[in-house]
């Protein structure tokens, strides 16, 4: 889990925006999603997929389509979505596990690295997209309005 960082954070961050921005009422398109996060619709793809059917998102098709939560924000653990994120690079054949070999890797690194990784995913079990989401009220960050702003009195 700890090596696959940067996919991982790409992850939280996706399906943090669409819980910040639509919840699981509403949808958020690919396109704004990407444009938001300053990432290529393209290399989000397969991490919308992945999400999807995981069941971590709801794809909805349609001129109002995108995506909105699978799951209630509070239900959904960052946990989850990391190790979603990481099944994708376990799948992935250009991703070898090639690393250092020995006696020191195999009885020392390889066992503190997995009581790393056992002490991160309980830490990120902890924690919700609906703590995330207060995380960003604290932030002082608020939703763009849906409605256009009225000025008839």
């Amino acid at each position: 889990m700890l090596m696959r960082r940067d996919r991982a954070m790409v992850a939280v961050t996706i399906m943090l925006d669409i819980a910040f921005h639509a919840g699981r009422s509403g949808t958020v398109s690919a396109s704004d999603l990407a444009e938001r996060l300053g990432l290529a619709r393209r290399g989000m793809e397969p991490l919308l997929q992945a999400l999807s059917r995981a069941e971590l998102l709801d794809s909805v098709r349609g001129p109002r389509g995108g995506y909105r939560l699978g799951r209630p924000r509070r239900d959904i653990t960052v946990a989850e979505i990391v190790a979603v994120a990481v099944a994708i690079g376990n799948s992935d054949p250009a991703e070898g596990n090639d690393g250092p070999v020995g006696d020191l890797q195999t009885k020392v690194i390889d066992a503190v690295w997995d009581e790393l990784d056992r002490a991160a995913r309980v830490a990120l079990e902890a924690q919700s997209l609906e703590d995330l989401i207060k995380r960003a009220a604290a932030a002082g960050l608020r939703r763009a309005s849906d409605e256009p702003i009225s000025f008839a009195i």
